[in-house]
């Protein structure tokens, strides 16, 4: 499982106030659709979904026809997770591209949210609250080996913490945000990466004026793809959760 996002020098991942941010070039963007390309599903919080309205597809022509003649959809599944289903039908995320759309919401929530969405999305209930792993488990359970995660901060700072990322990859640019009503990278938490267990960097990349960042998170990070390939489901590999 991999986690990309940009952020700032001081760490915001877009500006507190509307347009959206641009944090990366036009080299930087390729990479991302490489990865999306090489990706099972592709998730995002809700947040990211109604602040943003990400299509969430593969742009480049021939990736996409790669996807194809291999038997995948043109473009990942998309995923996000909802609380409350403050989620517009009509939303970029839902309309875009015809590859499988799945919405995760407590169970209690489930029928409520799916009379709203069950039209363009199958939606999932999990347990009181959402666990990621317990979203991993589902998954891995239809099949889903690659999943790529592109935020916002707080599902990042949920997967990030509960320890079920495989490789964390941040693009820096070179600039500052200075705003603290803007949403930074993670929020608050107990992470696994401390100052006595230090995240391996395996890679120091500048691309344009933009310097990436790649993290080795747990033993099934794969350096030659750029992609974890173990199953995403918990304890897949090493017992720490995919």
């Amino acid at each position: 499982m991999t986690v990309n996002c940009a952020i700032s020098l001081d760490g915001y991942l877009d500006s507190a106030d509307p347009p959206r941010l641009a944090l990366s070039n036009a080299e930087d963007f390729d990479r991302v659709d490489e990865l999306r390309a090489r990706s099972d599903v592709i998730l995002v919080g809700a947040r990211t979904v109604r602040r943003d309205n990400p299509r969430l597809l593969v742009r480049s022509a021939e990736r996409r026809g790669r996807r194809e003649a291999s038997g995948a959809e043109r473009s990942p599944w998309k995923a996000t997770v909802t609380a409350t289903g403050d989620l517009d039908p009509r939303a970029a995320f839902f309309t875009e591209g015809d590859s499988r759309k799945l919405v995760y919401c407590p169970r209690q929530e489930a029928r409520r949210i799916g009379r709203r969405l069950g039209e363009v999305a199958e939606v999932v209930g999990l347990g009181t609250e959402v666990v990621m792993a317990d979203l991993l488990d589902d998954l891995g359970g239809r099949g889903v080996r690659r999943l790529m995660v592109e935020g916002g901060g707080v599902t990042l700072t949920q997967f990030l913490a509960e320890g079920l990322v495989d490789e964390l990859t941040v693009a820096v640019a070179p600039f500052f945000v200075g705003d603290r009503r803007a949403p930074r990278f993670v929020g608050d938490a107990a992470f696994p990466w401390s100052a006595e267990r230090r995240a391996e960097l395996v890679e120091v990349r500048p691309i344009g004026d933009v310097v990436l960042l790649r993290y080795a998170l747990s033993d099934r990070f794969e350096l030659a793809t750029g992609a974890a390939a173990a199953d995403v489901r918990r304890g897949a590999g090493t017992g720490e959760g995919a």
